[in-house]
């Protein structure tokens, strides 16, 4: 076996590893080339102040789990919690999350701004300080959309033992918890922060919702993987989405210099009591009328009245 070794390294001398000496004189130099100040990916640490810290995404998924245990109490987080302590399990799992959430948001709105000064570090604290808690103000409101959220999945799904299982198991419910925490700091004029609550749940559930799109009350998304909800979707109430299904946008114009236009409505209408079966895709700013039935497997860039049925056959009046 030596002399195999031996013949094997010497006709062989290309796999012969590096010496301490020759990887200890690369290390700086992939350091320094890493570290450059012109270097892209680090171009927001550089804006003059030593405190420009960018918001951290481990620390926005553990505010979005203190915030799910309060929603949910007793489901996530501690689960030994009864009428008696349940008051001071919330209260103090919000002081905890106001605080992470205010420097957070602080964080998140000086990626943004242009940087160089003190006085707008003071405006993106302050500012940061009122938007924590007109979210906090929001969250009985974003606990009411989720019950019934809850209560829609439940009676959606004869495989629903009860309503506790699609808290605890179904992905619809988590991606639509995080969807309506990210929604209501989107709507608060947070940078960044609400996608990064989203793609987390879009990482875990394979369900994409664009915290920008809006969405009523009683949503059921059965199975979910594969949806795909675009920024400027509206989706009424009581409407059942299954795997797989896209409200996207067409290709959309772009400017002179071809970069496409930003803002504009370009995603699906979605009107009360729709159901959307696995495999559709709806595409543009197009209708679908209140009670609409689209099949599975639908391709469609055209609005349909109310009362359609849309199946790959063609339509049904």
């Amino acid at each position: 076996m030596d002399s195999e070794d031996v013949d094997l390294k010497t006709q062989r001398p290309e796999c012969a590893l590096p010496s301490d000496a020759a990887t200890d004189e690369a290390l700086p130099s992939v350091v320094r080339k890493l570290c450059q100040t012109n270097n892209r990916m680090i171009q927001k640490l550089c804006g003059g102040r030593e405190e420009r810290a960018l918001p951290s995404r481990a620390v926005i998924i553990e505010i979005v789990e203190e915030l799910r245990s309060v929603l949910f109490p007793g489901y996530f987080g501690i689960s030994e919690i009864d009428l008696c302590s349940i008051g001071f399990h919330v209260g103090s799992t919000l002081d905890r999350v106001m605080r992470l959430l205010k420097e957070q948001i602080s964080r998140g709105l000086c990626f943004v701004c242009p940087g160089g000064e003190e006085a707008l570090c003071r405006e993106c604290r302050d500012k940061s300080a009122a938007i924590t808690h007109r979210f906090i103000s929001r969250l009985p409101e974003v606990q009411r959309l989720l019950s019934l959220d809850v209560s829609a999945t439940h009676a959606g799904d004869p495989a629903a033992t009860s309503t506790d299982e699609t808290i605890f198991c179904y992905p619809g419910i988590l991606a639509l918890t995080n969807f309506r925490i990210a929604h209501e700091l989107h709507g608060l004029g947070v940078p960044l922060i609400p996608r990064m609550i989203t793609e987390h749940a879009h990482s875990i559930t394979g369900i994409d919702i664009h915290p920008g799109a809006r969405i009523g009350e009683s949503l059921f998304i059965d199975h979910g993987t594969g949806v795909v909800v675009g920024e400027t979707t509206i989706i009424g109430n009581r409407v059942k989405i299954y795997q797989g299904v896209t409200l996207g946008a067409v290709a959309f114009p772009a400017d002179k210099s071809g970069v496409a236009i930003k803002g504009r409505p370009r995603h699906p209408i979605v009107e009360d009591d729709v159901i959307i079966y696995s495999g559709a895709t709806l595409l543009g700013r197009i209708t679908i009328g209140r009670g609409s039935v689209i099949g599975g497997n639908v391709w469609l860039t055209e609005s349909v009245p109310l009362g359609s049925r849309v199946l790959q056959s063609g339509g049904r009046p």
